[in-house]
């Protein structure tokens, strides 16, 4: 006899496979991991240093390395921090449990649902790895070939990793029920996560270290494998030790708590917000009465016959245009849009969460270790300053953009905006705009509390100089193009979960290119590693400055061809309400 819990726990977790088969973001995801397994394979060490692509350590590491890095936390989220929110958002939860479903049986066909989905994107990894052993290039060391090595290290290293990230992020969104405070846990990991390995377990020994750490870098050949001879490392073979097998223990035991918890706290009926104190106002008796006597019966209305109606079915309706066409009033307009937007963007209540953390982190360094100054210390600061804020500037331009762009369409008053007699730009360049203010708000904020660190620490003379030309010549050009390339990433690909991905992916790939030594700046919007601050004041400052001119420019034409690819085809500055009539409607009417 079929288990009713077994059986109501299958279809929950069937159908939240089909919802996400439907999406177009696991398919992204496979289609990016895929590709970074190729690159990786082929513009990795292993041609360079001798390593064989296909042996236990190189299978384990790159498996590593993709958890870490391109297994990213926020593809975590983005497959399961929206599923229960998804429910909610449709309001189709009451619905649910009307039948005969308990929380457990939702909750855990929900999650291991999601779960099995982002295991299928993640495994897309492996499996091309495991197909390229097939090809043999030149100076490419390859092995005979593996397939269940593949298959148990990726469930140890990789699975095990992102089931704990997993239950978290489904239960902050379960109980939270906003993706953005989901995003804002996953953007947050990775500062937390170095955090705590570079400063907290620094002094721990090596066993500690491993079992504390959920993604297990520490494991296998000293210095991940640099300094270790090719012969030693191809013949080297994984052993999981008892303090490696303690740690994907605990890694499961805080997944079940993160479930558990969950299922204590979770509450189908909304939650209670401060009820408002009512006021019931009369404006008429029911003793009264409202009565209206026609003049006379011609007064009285008629009804219209059929061809009447035809006639009026016929009418050419005039041309209607905006009266006030100045470049005033489409200013005003702009303002208007972008102080609305902004004012949208600073109420998310992720900022909350994110705009301290990333003030603390970027000025770390400079506040908590010694500072040696190069040309002066407010050089330094600026530099260290501009450096660590990159990640927070590509998470806020890429993750606001996206909800800036979207908040209108998941909210159903994308038609009412789009009916306003406004141009496309206006629409277009409050969202930019408004993402451009708010990341600058925070750069802006965190120079504000680095110079006062500097006075604090007693580094004078504190210079304004170095932090006026550090932002305005190495942080606006970067952080112009960002916004202008998650713009034009939501515009063209229209769907939220599918430009997080793309971005991501696009700004992993970049960040290990600019690792193994591809810095050029044709390439690297903001100029990583590529300037000191005595570039900005010596004699290359010309040659740096057509350098963060091409991408101001780059930046303005990807703006145009936003505005070109905009769903919005007709312009909001003219409507035309025009109606062609036939020859015989004319007629009719004179």
């Amino acid at each position: 006899m079929t288990n009713p819990f077994q059986s109501r726990f299958a279809t929950i977790f069937f159908n939240e496979v089909l919802l996400n088969s439907k999406r177009v973001a696991p398919y992204v995801l496979m289609v990016l991991f895929s590709a970074n397994a190729i690159l990786w394979w082929g513009r990795g060490p292993a041609v360079e240093l001798g390593w064989a692509t296909n042996s236990d350590f190189y299978i384990a590491r790159s498996l590593k390395g993709f958890s870490f890095l391109l297994g990213l936390p926020i593809f975590n989220a983005i497959i399961m921090g929206d599923a229960v929110i998804r429910d909610f958002r449709l309001g189709v939860v009451p619905l649910i449990f009307s039948k005969p479903i308990n929380r457990a049986q939702y909750l855990f066909g929900k999650f291991f649902g999601s779960f099995f989905v982002l295991v299928c994107c993640q495994a897309a990894f492996p499996l091309t790895q495991i197909m390229l052993q097939a090809f043999r290039p030149a100076r490419m060391l390859v092995q005979p070939a593996h397939v269940l090595i593949h298959f148990k290290h990726f469930f140890f290293f990789v699975v095990i990793t992102h089931l704990a990230l997993a239950a978290l992020y489904f239960s902050v969104g379960a109980l939270t029920r906003n993706s953005k405070i989901v995003y804002g846990v996953a953007v947050c990991f990775y500062p937390f996560y170095l955090s705590v390995m570079l400063f907290l377990l620094r002094g721990f020994s090596i066993p500690v270290r491993t079992l504390l750490d959920p993604f297990l870098l520490n494991t296998g050949p000293s210095g991940n494998g640099f300094g270790n001879s090719s012969e030693f490392l191809n013949q080297y073979v994984y052993i999981y030790s008892a303090s490696m097998i303690a740690n994907r223990v605990v890694v499961i035991l805080f997944s079940a708590a993160c479930l558990l918890l969950l299922y204590w706290r979770f509450c189908i009926a909304e939650r209670a917000e401060k009820v408002k104190e009512l006021f019931v106002l009369n404006l008429s008796s029911a003793n009264e009465r409202i009565y209206f006597d026609s003049p006379s019966p011609a007064a009285a209305p008629r009804k219209l016959e059929v061809n009447e109606y035809a006639s009026i079915a016929n009418i050419i309706l005039p041309r209607v245009t905006i009266a006030n066409e100045k470049f005033s009033h489409d200013l005003k307009t702009l303002l208007a849009a972008v102080g609305v937007e902004f004012r949208l963007l600073r109420a998310e209540r992720s900022l909350i969460v994110l705009l301290p953390l990333a003030v603390v982190l970027s000025i770390f360094d400079v506040a908590f270790f010694r500072v040696t100054p190069e040309v002066s210390y407010s050089a330094t600061y600026a530099t260290s300053i501009a450096n660590a804020m990159l990640l927070f500037m590509i998470a806020m331009s890429v993750f606001y953009t996206g909800e800036s762009m979207h908040r209108d369409r998941e909210l159903r008053i994308e038609p009412v905006l789009w009916s306003a007699p406004v141009s496309n730009s206006v629409l277009l360049m409050s969202k930019f705009m408004a993402t451009l203010a708010l990341t600058f708000s925070l750069a802006a904020l965190t120079g504000l509390i680095a110079i006062g660190t500097q006075f604090l620490r007693g580094h004078r003379p504190v210079e304004l100089r170095p932090y006026l030309l550090t932002y305005s010549l190495v942080l606006f050009p970067g952080l112009v193009f960002l916004a202008a390339m998650a713009l034009v990433l939501n515009v063209v690909l229209r769907e939220k979960y599918v430009t997080y991905a793309v971005s991501v992916g696009i700004a992993a790939a970049m960040f290990y290119l600019y690792s193994i030594g591809y810095l050029h700046w044709l390439y690297n919007p903001l100029a990583y590693r590529l300037w000191k601050y005595a570039d900005l004041v010596g004699v290359n400052r010309n040659v740096f400055l057509l350098q963060r001119s091409y991408w101001l420019v780059l930046a303005i034409s990807l703006l145009a061809l936003a505005h070109v690819c905009f769903s919005r085809k007709m312009s909001g500055a003219r409507f035309q309400t025009a109606r062609q009539t036939s020859t015989s409607a004319k007629g009719r009417m004179k």
